[in-house]
């Protein structure tokens, strides 16, 4: 039997968890259109990407204003309407902080940037409002008090339902949370964050105490660190491949293949892929989806994908988190050896300082 077969999966089994401490329902796998739709990917093969995700549980769809220079969101915002779904029946995010054209006030997160990007976004997308709005990156330049007064604004105004953030610390998160319960704003519901088998310390230890605290809860990007975690660079860079046609955004990342900590990493890629397929019988892609959305912090795990294909075959993860066992989760950590240590607190000197805010 290969290492996929046997792997079933009934759209009507997509399970939703709540997005971080909101009541907002989220599938556990959702898409998102980063360095694809709208940019290698257009037109026609979009819709069925879309389509596909659609009919298979998937109705979350999570885009940046700086994705392809917008035209990322305007390609989903297209596909949307071109068939014909009924708005609340789905999740839409975007991210706010490179708007998609050149200026000094068309990025960061000032209050003109924030609620005109987030204009700009929802007339790309064809639509009135998005349930998320996600400050895509803190901006150490203006005080975090405009810029948490700036998002519950637009949720006022109905421009949005929640906010959050991604790449944040877990110092400016706990920040922006103070000054929204102080002044009784929209607080931040959840983070945006890498999170895979080789990275591990912030989504795990530094975002602990946000997790036991407030409830937060995280939207995960490249969980597959970019394909690292399929396998497919085990032998080198392969043509097509994400680090081989996204060179201006990654570099080349051969000098990092020939090197001690590329190496190590690939041979614990090889060592997931054996314990895949022989004790889990399914591919070390399946495995690392899984073992991501096995964590109870994790409100759902944002898939990439450039054909419809892959959709569905990432979607076989879902097989296999049942799978995880106490046993299989102690083999996997002895294999990736990169357990975080348990997270501090806070500590009182910053709670002390956020109370006198």
């Amino acid at each position: 039997m290969s290492a996929n077969e046997g792997l079933q999966y009934d759209p009507k089994d997509m399970p939703f968890r709540r997005l971080g401490s909101s009541g907002l329902r989220v599938p556990l796998f959702s898409l998102g259109g980063w360095l694809t739709l709208g940019g290698t990917v257009n037109g026609d093969p979009v819709k069925e990407i879309i389509k596909v995700a659609i009919e298979n549980g998937i109705n979350m769809f999570d885009e940046a204003e700086g994705y392809a220079k917008g035209n990322s969101e305007r390609e989903l915002g297209r596909v949307i309407k071109e068939l014909g779904v009924h708005r609340p029946d789905l999740v839409l995010t975007t991210k706010i902080f490179w708007g998609p054209r050149p200026g000094p006030n068309n990025m960061g997160l000032s209050r003109k940037h924030i609620i005109e990007g987030l204009k700009g976004s929802l007339e790309r997308l064809q639509t009135d409002y998005v349930d998320v709005v996600f400050a895509h990156r803190p901006d150490h330049t203006v005080p975090m008090e405009e810029i948490v007064r700036a998002f519950s604004w637009t949720i006022d105004q109905g421009l949005a339902y929640y906010w959050a953030t991604s790449e944040w610390s877990a110092r400016e998160i706990e920040e922006a949370i103070q000054i929204a319960h102080k002044h009784g704003w929209h607080a931040p519901i959840a983070e945006q964050c890498k999170h895979h088998l080789l990275h591990r310390e912030r989504p795990e230890g530094e975002y602990g105490p946000l997790y036991k605290k407030y409830g937060y809860g995280t939207t995960v990007f490249s969980a597959l660190e970019s394909g690292l975690l399929t396998g497919k660079y085990n032998n080198g860079i392969p043509e097509g491949s994400r680090y081989a046609t996204n060179k201006d955004f990654f570099g080349d990342k051969t000098p990092f293949f020939e090197s001690a900590e590329g190496k190590a990493q690939i041979e614990k890629v090889k060592a997931l892929t054996e314990l895949a397929e022989t004790e889990l019988n399914c591919s070390v892609t399946h495995l690392a989806l899984a073992w991501v959305a096995k964590n109870p912090n994790t409100s759902t795990v944002i898939l990439g994908a450039t054909k419809p294909e892959q959709v569905l075959d990432n979607l076989k993860a879902l097989a296999v988190i049942p799978k995880l066992t106490p046993a299989i989760l102690e083999k996997i950590e002895k294999i990736v050896g990169n357990k975080p240590e348990d997270p501090p607190s806070f500590g009182r000197p910053l709670l002390d300082r956020l109370g006198r805010l």
